[in-house]
């Protein structure tokens, strides 16, 4: 969805972004989130096994606004207990390279070198669906269930508008109602961002997740682990389709923080794994005093 909400316009405040006394106040100098994202190689290597890719980026923003980004990737390695046995009757290569449609493809056991530094192309401050808002503006939002999902749908609803009227200057034949068919989605996702894209307050985050749970199309699926062994309430969100292709996602949520800890991606084009679009995210977010560095991807 952010992908799509971001060819359109939001409202950006620029102004001074100084805590006002009355916020809740933040429990660290950073609101940081960490994510680990694992998927496929898109092609065979070698004798014709696969590799699981991973790679970690890590997003820290002040209280004021300010924003630090870092990334790293963390190397390939045989994707299952088959792709490694395969893996090893090649040699236990550490390293593939290949040329596919005139570009060279590189990969690597060996972790990156890494980068960090300021984000660069955004404003100042803390993106809420498609707005940018300070600190302050996210403590006040609403702490009841319903009163935020009227919330989330007033916007989403605004956002509607102005992307179907900006799509019909480039597919004159799309239809509003092939956006509004899809609000329980995107109400589902924006609500499920408040448990880790920023620091709102607990009690907001517990009413988004109240909010989210009860959406039309989200199923509970029961207790569930990660890859970190954490466990979560893991929920199904309704399953989008359009044109061959069918986006299945699922999250995983700790129900003691509220916080997101995973989220799940399966994509099929005409009946078949598309795996680009298949993958695992892994999450860890909250407050830090640790400076922004090149993360780790521990």
């Amino acid at each position: 969805m952010r992908s799509l909400i971001a060819a359109v316009a939001g409202l950006v405040f620029t102004g001074a972004l100084a805590v006002p006394a009355q916020a809740t106040p933040p429990e660290g100098k950073y609101w940081r989130v960490d994510m680990i994202l694992s998927r496929t190689h898109p092609r065979p290597v070698g004798s014709g096994y696969w590799l699981a890719e991973r790679q970690v980026s890590t997003d820290w923003r002040s209280p004021e606004g300010k924003s630090w980004t870092g990334f790293r990737t963390l190397g390939a390695r045989p994707k299952t207990e088959k792709d490694e046995a395969a893996w090893r009757a090649d040699g236990s290569p550490k390293s593939w390279t290949y040329r596919t449609e005139g570009m060279k493809i590189s990969l690597s056991t060996e972790p990156g070198a890494g980068h960090v530094g300021p984000t660069k192309g955004v404003p100042k401050g803390f993106r809420l669906g498609e707005k940018w808002v300070t600190y302050q503006q996210l403590q006040e939002l609403p702490s009841d269930p319903a009163a935020l999902k009227r919330y989330v749908v007033a916007n989403l609803k605004t956002w509607i508008k102005e992307a179907a009227d900006e799509a019909k200057t480039t597919s004159p034949n799309s239809k509003i109602e092939d956006w509004e068919s899809r609000l329980d989605s995107y109400v589902a996702i924006e609500l499920s961002r408040m448990l880790w894209e920023n620091p709102v307050p607990q009690k907001v985050r517990s009413a988004a997740f109240q909010a989210f749970k009860t959406t039309k199309g989200v199923t509970d699926l029961g207790r569930a682990q990660d890859s970190l062994n954490r466990s979560g309430q893991k929920f199904a969100l309704p399953t989008l389709a359009t044109k061959g292709t069918v986006l299945k996602q699922q999250l995983l949520v700790d129900t003691k923080t509220m916080t997101l800890l995973a989220e799940y991606t399966d994509t099929t084009l005409n009946g078949k794994p598309f795996l680009a679009n298949t993958k695992v995210e892994t999450y860890k977010v909250g407050w830090t005093n640790e400076a922004p560095a090149v993360p780790d991807g521990k």
